[in-house]
This record gives structure tokens, sequence and C-alpha cells, in this order.
């Protein structure tokens, strides 16, 4: 587990289905609120269909960055880069949280909670995929833009209006492995009582 890196770049042979199956049935091993599995997953190796989400994606990115105030040419940089990586990965699969079968409360403060736990479930099962793909061979880098562009996304994959957008995916076999990033020590970011 602790050799698994964030990969960016991939060779461009094709992942069989047969793997990307295996891969999503161990990510729904993941632990999650009440058991009720609140995770779905769109997964795309067309490339009609990842250009298609790249193309809209990036409408509203270009939109968000201008509102920034970000520089033209800086703007036009990071969008064609997102643009890539969504079309250049052999694999990339929308990880959306579903709450249609979590609980629902006559208060806020509970509802709040209990969104919060169906997020939590859903990250649970993004960090099974990623090793689960790190165990076929497979190199993955988790992105999280689709929060951004959560109607964006549903209109252009005519997802159900319950499969909220979380994160996105990118998968295949890596091109190149970044080196170990330094990381924090236990002993700094934990309390022992």
């Amino acid at each position: 587990m602790r050799t698994r890196r964030s990969i960016r770049r991939f060779k461009p042979d094709p992942i069989p289905d047969s793997v990307i199956e295996d891969i999503l049935s161990t990510a729904t091993y993941a632990p999650s609120a009440h058991n009720r599995q609140p995770w779905r997953f769109v997964v795309m190796s067309s490339a009609a269909t990842k250009g298609q989400l790249a193309d809209a994606m990036a409408i509203d990115f270009e939109r968000d960055l201008k509102r920034d105030g970000l520089a033209a040419e800086k703007i036009e940089a990071q969008v064609k880069r997102s643009t890539e990586r969504i079309i250049s990965a052999p694999v990339a699969i929308l990880l959306c949280l579903d709450r249609s079968e979590m609980d629902s409360y006559s208060d806020e403060k509970r509802n709040r909670a209990e969104y919060m736990m169906a997020v939590q479930s859903v990250a649970a099962a993004a960090l099974q995929l990623l090793l689960a793909a790190h165990a076929e061979g497979l190199g993955g880098v988790w992105a999280c833009w689709p929060l951004f562009a959560q109607e964006t996304i549903q209109k252009t994959l005519s997802l159900s209006d319950t499969w909220e957008p979380q994160g996105m995916f990118f998968l295949g076999y890596p091109d190149f492995i970044p080196k170990t990033r330094d990381r924090k020590r236990v002993e700094i970011i934990s309390l022992f009582l």
C-alpha cells in the first residue's frame, strides 16, 4: 500500500474490461454508513465520451478561472491540461454519491451528518478503488474537479439526478512513476492519550 503513487501519465495500452470490473468489485468492499453502499461508478473508456465530457467541463472551468481573475494564458493552459488529462487516460471513472437510500431526518443537523457519512463512505470506496488498481499493476490519480461541475456532468452523461459527482479517477498503465513524497511523521499528526 505504501508503493501506490498518484500517476498522471499513462501508456496508451487499453485496460481489459475484466480488470476494471475486478477493481470496481473490490471498491465495493469498502465500509459504508449503515452499509448503504452509496457509491456509483461511471466507467468511460470511449474517446468520444471522454472528449464530450472534457469539452463540457472545460466551459465551466474556464468560466470559474475568469471569475478568479486569472490571466487568459494561464486559463488556457489550465483548461488544456485538465482536458488532456481526461482524454489521455485509457479509462476515466466518475465516482458519484447516491443519497437516495440514506436516512432522512426532520432536523437539518442530523441530515448534514447523514450527508457527511455518505460522503465519507464514497471516499472510502475511492481509496479502495485506487489500491485495487495499484494491485492490478495500474496507475491512477484522483481528481476532485467534478465537485465544481456536478450539474454539467450529470447533464452531459445523462445521469440520474440522484447521482451526485464527487470525484474522477484516471487509470492506465504507468508511463512514469514519481518518487515518494515526504510524509508527516506520525508523532506530529497524532495524539496518543
